[in-house]
């Protein structure tokens, strides 16, 4: 139905049909009424729904009703009716997807500054396998503030600017991907909660730069923003982007988790003049973003291209970014970390559940490592090789409340990022329709005319509001647990019912590797910590990603 409409819009402006039928109506009505006595409640009714239509037209709140005057109102009715309607004939609030009814609300009234209080006990199956919950202290903490930070680049690499990030940011979305009034409204928003905007692989925009919000230039195989015109990384548009002291950290994509292995293209016609000038492509031209990286081949080289980069910008904090694949192309990156001495300051790991404007069906099934199962996996490899204090782990995928950040954090993570949860913030109503330039709240088009909707000082505000109250209800378990900061959470603090409904600790689910014990089992001084490492360390190679099969595996 939607793709049929936005067919019809080209032809004609389905969203506004409605108001304009109205407009139509209210003239024969009133033909009809001087022609033949009859039509004056019926225009009536027409006059009202015009007026009702020019102030949906002009209001700025709702970004979905100055797109679809008065048709827009129908989502608005079902919402209030929802919850008898679903109870009894469709679902519960938790069994949508990709993100329930019941999470994109708490995000909503989170970004509105309504209560997010919830009546009459919980609605999930505490009974049931996979329940979680945190366990709380009998003698609760007061905490000062929920401003929590972590440092990031004072781990003894050459990094000469630490930086003081926030632990939740918004993480990688392209100008591009989303409309130039969201890119706005995310910015003032990080500006105004001093937290960090990862630009995506996109680079910089001139929307990014208007409110001076803090930075993270994402560098992904394009080298969008630092390239020559045959697509190779140039050295020198990179430095003139990075020594921006609005960029705060340099960020080397190796992988996505919504796509991970797979490039993209954005089609020549898509490749407007302002998208040109922030990848540093020519208007019109199918821009192609590549699968693997050209400016190394090896995982010693790319820890050689993170220091590069980290020089070249002046020494501000630089890393990489991936999902997790083959478990011996990631040890060989530890390997070359070891060989070399050459670390990254920080390592995002991004979780196959996370989202994207168009991805194929198969990738965002099955391909790629969860969150949970590789930032194990990362956290546990540094503790074992004795690197774990000098690098920093961020994080994302499906992090949209506190519960979600406390979890990541006891699972190895310093921060969390959030892309959808900031995109409901902007007022994203998980149309699905991304991929299709026909966004119906502005969030994800290139159309002027819907990213009008869009209202960046109202939107600039919800998404200040939502960081802000997000980490205040971090604050508040925090506190109950007993803890003085998030980074004291650990495995040992959350609770799982299992398949088979026992209740077991986290730390108990999950394998925990003691610090050196990687180190040691590779020099032959003790036993492997996990089956993987057993497996996968003696593939790894630091001078190739490819699997060392002269090894037994």
């Amino acid at each position: 139905m939607h793709a049929l409409l936005d067919k019809l819009d080209q032809y004609f402006p389905v969203r506004y049909s409605a108001w304009l039928a109205s407009a139509v109506g209210l003239l024969l009505a009133t033909f009809s009424e001087v022609a033949f006595g009859v039509g004056g409640a019926f225009a009536l009714v027409c006059l009202l729904l015009l007026a009702l239509g020019w102030r949906d037209y002009r209001q700025t709140r709702h970004s979905l009703l100055r797109n679809y005057p008065v048709i827009g109102h129908m989502r608005f009715l079902m919402e209030y009716v929802r919850p008898e309607i679903r109870q009894y004939f469709i679902e519960s609030d938790n069994e949508a997807a990709p993100f329930s009814r019941q999470q994109r609300s708490l995000v909503y009234q989170r970004a509105k500054g309504d209560s997010d209080k919830r009546p009459f006990g919980t609605q999930l199956d505490v009974h049931g396998p996979g329940y979680e919950w945190i366990n709380h202290s009998v003698a609760p903490t007061e905490l000062a503030t929920h401003d929590f930070r972590v440092t990031i680049g004072a781990g003894g690499t050459s990094c000469t600017q630490p930086y003081s990030a926030s632990i939740f940011n918004i993480s990688a979305m392209s100008f591009g991907a989303l409309s130039a009034h969201a890119v706005l409204a995310l910015n003032g928003g990080a500006r105004r909660g001093t937290f960090a905007h990862d630009t995506g692989e996109g680079s910089i925009s001139q929307h990014h730069r208007v409110h001076g919000g803090d930075l993270i230039w994402e560098i992904g195989s394009g080298y969008f923003g630092c390239r020559n015109d045959d697509g190779s990384f140039n050295a020198e548009r990179f430095t003139a982007n990075a020594l921006d002291p609005q960029v705060k950290m340099i960020e080397v994509k190796l992988s996505q988790g919504a796509k991970p292995g797979h490039g993209g293209v954005l089609p020549g016609p898509k490749v407007t003049p302002e998208i040109a000038a922030a990848r540093g492509v020519p208007v019109g031209v199918d821009c192609i973003s590549p699968s693997r990286h050209g400016a190394f081949g090896t995982p010693a080289e790319l820890l050689q291209f993170v220091d590069r980069l980290r020089q070249l910008s002046g020494g501000k904090p630089t890393g990489i970014k991936l999902c997790i694949g083959h478990p011996w192309e990631w040890f060989a990156i530890a390997k070359a970390m070891l060989e070399t001495g050459l670390l990254p300051d920080f390592i995002v790991v991004d979780g196959a559940e996370g989202g994207t404007g168009a991805a194929p069906l198969e990738f965002t099934d099955h391909v790629g490592a969860p969150l949970q199962e590789g930032l194990m996996l990362v956290h546990n490899t540094l503790v074992g090789l004795n690197l774990r204090g000098r690098i920093k782990l961020g994080c994302a995928g499906k992090v949209i409340g506190a519960f979600d950040i406390a979890r990541a954090m006891a699972l190895g993570a310093d921060w969390c990022n959030s892309a959808r949860g900031f995109m409901f913030a902007l007022g994203c109503i998980q149309a699905q329709s991304c991929h299709t330039g026909s966004c119906p709240t502005g969030v994800t088009t290139q159309d002027p005319m819907r990213q009008r909707a869009l209202i960046v000082p109202d939107k600039t505000e919800r998404v200040y509001r939502f960081h802000q109250n997000t980490l205040k209800a971090l604050k508040e378990l925090v506190q109950a647990a007993g803890l003085e900061h998030p980074n004291r959470i650990t495995a040992s603090h959350i609770v799982r019912r299992t398949a088979d409904h026992e209740v077991r600790l986290l730390v108990n689910q999950l394998f925990f590797v003691k610090p050196g014990a990687v180190l040691a089992a590779a020099s032959g001084q003790g036993d492997w910590p996990h089956k993987v490492f057993e497996l996968y360390w003696p593939l790894a190679r630091s001078d190739s990603f490819a699997a060392n099969t002269s090894q037994p595996a």
